[in-house]
């Protein structure tokens, strides 16, 4: 079985039984995220009338438990079997997003309500994407992380490609409140799938190096803290990470304010514009392996990071007219979601072919805690700066800061950084 899933000659990820059961759970959760986002969007500022600081709260607190159990969640994960994490996680998020419905049909919503689901929907969430990564490596070889990943990237992009226009759609049909119960039921959806994989159970039980008894939580997450922060290549792609982050969650969080209040976008088109992302990041998705293999996937990297400030800069300049503001986003949100659709696979896969598989979730979790605490910031200055500053000079600014992301990892040994070159992790 271990000679199998090391073998030099790939094959297609989705031949695999079990990454093929692992894709389509994973696959309906980006469709139940994609349509939720935009009626979270929809609901927070258009129904509930929050202002730009309430908004930029609002999406830090879909972060916020990346901070608080992140950490935690990688080392439990690590220790766990991950089918049942998978499974009850999704169940869990699928069950809290359903209160939302239940509290406008009994006229108790408010934005508190709102965000208080929200947080505890990304405590689910923190475990479900730390179990995915984690088990991923255990469903294909080594040789077919990227192509593995670049799959699932291509379905994240489709959802958000027609999730968007979707959940405007359902916006536009029943409210943002109860357009949120199609979100709830996917992610109940997506447990059964998840529930129905069939993976040998050593795939998903292998556990850390024995020390003197069991190792405390607490070791376990310095270790993986200590792993991701000195080692050579993968320390400045955190940082530069950690920064993207930053200027992403300002930007994401601003861009919903730019479109929906001051050009007064529809939500329906709102949501086509965000759909434009997934369409290009489905061709930054199906050219991914190819890119990884062409420049290296460090390079890939690099290369995406030098265009997000581009991005970001159609968006500033975007004049406050319906057809040409409208254009000048779908433009931006094109060029963006291609960096997002070819950048993931290879940063992905790079990282899962230098990790130890005992080391898997925590070194994700440390990435992705400290990543959501960047994002809790970036949410929080980018509502403020756009109450403050306003919407063009706060653009601006988070030009900026991707750009500081982009030299970061741009002077680092990630140039030229291949997984191929990469020495092979132990178990």
């Amino acid at each position: 079985m271990r000679q199998e899933r090391d073998s030099p000659s790939p094959q297609e990820p989705l031949r695999r039984p079990g990454f093929a059961q692992f894709w389509s759970g994973s696959t309906l959760t980006f469709f139940a995220a994609s349509m939720t986002t935009v009626a979270v969007d929809a609901l927070v500022i258009n129904e509930l009338g929050a202002s730009e600081a309430e908004v930029g709260l609002i999406r830090a607190v879909q972060f916020l438990p990346y901070l608080l159990v992140g950490l935690i969640a990688g080392a439990l994960v690590d220790r766990w079997r991950k089918k049942p994490v998978l499974v009850l996680s999704a169940l869990g998020s699928g069950v809290v997003l359903a209160a939302i419905p239940s509290l406008w049909w009994a006229g108790s919503l408010s934005l508190a309500a709102v965000a208080v689901v929200l947080f505890l929907a990304g405590v689910f969430g923190v475990f479900t994407a730390s179990a995915q990564q984690s088990a991923l490596p255990a469903l294909v070889a080594r040789s077919e992380l990227v192509p593995a990943n670049a799959r699932l990237g291509q379905s994240m992009t489709v959802a958000q490609t027609s999730g968007p226009p979707l959940g405007g759609a359902l916006v536009s049909l029943l409210g943002a409140a109860l357009s949120l119960g199609a979100g709830a039921l996917g992610h109940l959806l997506s447990a059964l799938l998840y529930a129905r994989m069939k993976v040998p159970e050593p795939d998903f039980s292998e556990a850390a190096p024995s020390h003197a008894g069991r190792p405390s939580i607490w070791r376990d997450i310095r270790v993986g803290m200590g792993f991701l922060y000195r080692h050579r290549t993968l320390t400045p792609l955190a940082v530069s990470t950690h920064i993207w982050f930053v200027a992403n969650s300002a930007a994401v969080t601003v861009f919903a304010l730019f479109a929906l209040r001051h050009l007064g976008v529809s939500p329906f088109l709102y949501g086509v514009t965000l759909a434009l992302a997934g369409i290009s990041g489905l061709l930054g998705a199906l050219i991914a392996p190819q890119i990884g293999r062409r420049l290296g996937e460090g390079n890939a990297v690099i290369l995406a990071r030098l265009l997000y400030p581009i991005s970001w800069a159609l968006v500033a300049l975007a004049p406050q007219d319906p057809v040409w503001g409208l254009v000048m986003l779908g433009l931006a949100q094109s060029l963006y979601g291609f960096c997002m659709g070819f950048e993931d696979p290879n940063e992905m896969g790079y990282c899962q072919s230098v990790t130890p598989r005992h080391l898997l979730g925590r070194m994700h979790a440390t990435m992705r805690s400290a990543n959501r605490t960047c994002a809790v910031i970036g949410a929080l200055l980018g509502g403020l700066l756009a109450g403050v500053i306003g919407y063009h000079w706060t653009l601006w600014t988070i030009v900026s800061v991707f750009t500081a992301a982009a030299l970061v990892i741009g002077l680092s040994p990630m140039r030229g950084a291949r997984t191929s070159d990469a020495e092979d992790p132990q178990d």
